[in-house]
């Protein structure tokens, strides 16, 4: 199987960690990431995965929520406090409580099997791309961003909270919060918060993530609310930002 376009959707030499214990799945998808120009690695279980997580981040990790040793839901956030890599959850599971449970946690999308191996590409592609398009809106430009007392570094993804304390965020929260801090005091829709309208996650993934960023910015005593909603129209980020090159 060649890739559609050549080099144009070439994974060159990207590294993708896959988590599946379904031989054919796994399978399936080694040959399609291998045919797409993805370097891989395939576990089969949680365990031997997050050894292998310790000493090396790949560019992205898929992973299946029904696994041997562990749950999925669980990996996901061991991932996200471990490495904070983009994930994308590969799952048989149906429900859509554990669909936004992933999201939350910080899973940057979230596919149903069955599933055809070249829209899982073509996923990783449009995660791929939003972080990239991320990462070079700020390129050799400001890169701390302050607002309310906190501070942002945006080529890091490390977040300061007022009183000094190290907050974590997952790819997929650092993504949302630069995209607010780039526009602060502006009404900005679901479709403006994903970034990239080739392929939508879920029509909820945004409104989780945007819940588990508010609960991180949570303001104390009279502070104002950082995040607000604006019913009907989105979420607006409410304080004054200056960026900085330190």
């Amino acid at each position: 199987m060649m890739p559609v376009g050549g080099s144009a959707v070439s994974g060159q030499g990207r590294s993708i960690y896959l988590v599946e214990d379904t031989a054919e799945v796994a399978r399936s998808l080694c040959v399609t990431l291998a045919d797409y120009g993805f370097r891989h690695r395939h576990f089969l279980t949680a365990r031997d995965f997050l050894r292998q997580l310790k000493t090396e981040a790949p560019d992205l990790c898929i992973i299946d929520l029904g696994l041997p040793d562990m749950d999925g839901i669980e990996l996901v956030r061991k991932v996200h406090e471990l490495r904070g890599c983009p994930i994308l959850i590969l799952t048989g599971r149906h429900h859509v409580a554990d669909r936004i449970l992933g999201l939350e946690l910080g899973a940057d999308d979230y596919m149903v099997k069955p599933f055809e191996p070249r829209e899982v590409v073509a996923r990783i592609h449009s995660i791929l791309r939003r972080i990239a398009k991320a990462r070079g809106d700020h390129a050799g430009t400001a890169r701390t961003a302050r607002f309310a007392g906190w501070s942002f570094a945006t080529g890091c993804n490390r977040l300061t909270a007022p009183d000094g304390r190290k907050v974590e965020l997952s790819a997929a929260e650092a993504r949302l919060l630069t995209i607010m801090l780039k526009r602060p005091n502006r009404i900005l829709s679901r479709a403006q918060l994903l970034g990239d309208r080739d392929l939508e996650p879920l029509d909820r993934s945004i409104d989780a993530r945007i819940s588990r960023l508010r609960s991180k910015l949570e303001n104390r005593g009279d502070a104002p609310e950082l995040i607000k909603t604006v019913y009907g129209a989105g979420y607006l980020l409410n304080a004054k930002v200056e960026w900085s090159s330190e």
